[in-house]
């Protein structure tokens, strides 16, 4: 077995600077979890490459994709540990990397034993319905650190674009037009025509529901789960709840229980189509129990599902700015303010806050820019930086919020 580095693979260096203070720990495992087609198999590829032009010889890396051959075969415990066992005599510290570990059952016990050895630095990618089962929780409590990819950033997106020599519109506005409509799939921007890359997402979508979604609850009315995916995915940003679903099925002749559609929500939530995001009220410091809002983990789900190609600008800007601070690591959560809400708190990794709010544009009335500016300037409560994202290129001064270009933003890679 040897590993080659490739090089047709688009670096992904925010995912890759997260995960290189982990190269070498053997403590813990390292789970890349994200829907399917994200890049999770690219980015364990990078790994490896990477390790290995380090200085790491290739004998000291194990790289086993159990979806291709030779490896499709290998569908038990017993099969992976005697896999793991041949190609493990080299000295040193040795770098395991198993790509679609759900193929094997009982996987669990395997790689945890490998990890005890001590002189094991383990990686793993997989379904979703299997890695974030409460099998894996329980039997590797403590015991693995889980790394969330998502599909391209708006920024990822004209990055890639640029290392496979596709052309690139000098205007932003252009280029954010064509990332809303479709969406950030490595696979997705390398294809030409809009209707194959439509095309892809649905069956995408097929494959998620087979894979992901069946596998990890028992769906008795397939037409109903794709009601509630239908309308969770066509409602993205607005702010809902399990009885509000329930309540408009009902309008419509439909009946479906609560627990019905709480399933259905969570099954999405785990296949990694959608993001819940919390509402939290900033004057009592409290969670608002109930309501939350979802974001489409990609939005080429929502055209997927609908033929329409216009743009709805202020659900869609929100989407691109909730997922962009994600994967850089923010906890995020919508604010309440009294009767205004700020789009998103942000707190990062060492608890320093942030308050955005997002809109299109604010020059078009002195009613739109006291709207948006008011749900930051009700904020008192602390002086942490407060940022007002549009597309606009002529950039304000008020109270000491920063107007920023949400594209140049975004494409320079800044942080809150």
């Amino acid at each position: 077995m040897k590993f080659e580095i490739r090089s047709d693979l688009y670096k992904r260096e925010k995912y890759l600077d997260k995960i290189r203070g982990f190269y070498h720990e053997c403590e813990v495992i390292k789970v890349l979890t994200g829907v399917r087609r994200c890049g999770k198999s690219s980015i364990m590829n990078l790994i490896a490459g990477e390790l290995l032009e380090s200085g790491v010889k290739d004998d000291n890396i194990l790289y086993f994709n159990l979806d291709k051959k030779p490896y499709d075969t290998v569908t038990s415990a017993e099969e992976l540990d005697s896999l793991i066992s041949e190609n493990s005599r080299a000295g040193g510290i040795k770098y395991l990397f198993i790509d679609e570990i759900q193929n094997v059952e009982g996987f669990e016990r395997v790689i945890n034993s490998w990890r005890e050895e001590r002189n094991f630095s383990i990686f793993i990618t997989g379904s979703n319905s299997y890695l974030l089962s409460g099998d894996l929780v329980t039997k590797l409590t403590g015991r693995y650190i889980e790394f969330n990819i998502l599909p391209l950033s708006f920024e990822e997106y004209i990055g890639f674009k640029k290392f496979f020599g596709k052309s690139i519109s000098e205007d932003n506005m252009a280029e954010l037009r064509s990332y809303i409509r479709e969406g950030g799939f490595p696979y997705v921007v390398r294809l030409n025509s809009l209707n194959d890359k439509r095309t892809y997402v649905q069956s995408l979508i097929d494959e998620i529901y087979e894979k992901d979604v069946k596998r990890r609850i028992k769906i008795r009315n397939r037409a109903a789960f794709d009601a509630v995916m239908r309308y969770i995915v066509n409602n993205f940003g607005a702010t809902t709840s399990i009885q509000n679903i329930v309540d408009d099925f009902a309008k419509i002749g439909t009946i479906i229980k609560k627990e019905t559609v709480n399933r259905y929500i969570s099954a999405l939530c785990s296949a990694k189509i959608i993001i819940p995001c919390e509402r939290f009220d900033m004057k009592s410091r409290r969670s608002l129990a109930g309501e939350k809002k979802y974001y489409l983990s990609d939005l080429s789900f929502y055209y997927a599902f609908n033929a329409d190609n216009r743009i709805n600008f202020g659900p869609v800007l929100e989407n691109i700015v909730y997922t962009y601070a994600a994967s850089r690591d923010y906890t995020i959560s919508v604010g309440r303010i009294g009767k205004f809400e700020c789009d998103f708190i942000l707190r990062d990794n060492e608890m320093n806050y942030s308050y955005v709010q997002v809109a299109y544009t604010i020059l078009d009335s002195r009613e739109t820019e006291d709207r948006e500016y008011r749900a930051l300037e009700g904020i008192t409560v602390d002086n942490y930086p407060k940022y007002l994202l549009t597309t606009d290129s002529l950039l304000q001064k008020r109270n000491g919020i920063i107007h920023a270009n949400l594209i140049d933003f975004i494409k320079e890679g800044r942080t809150f």
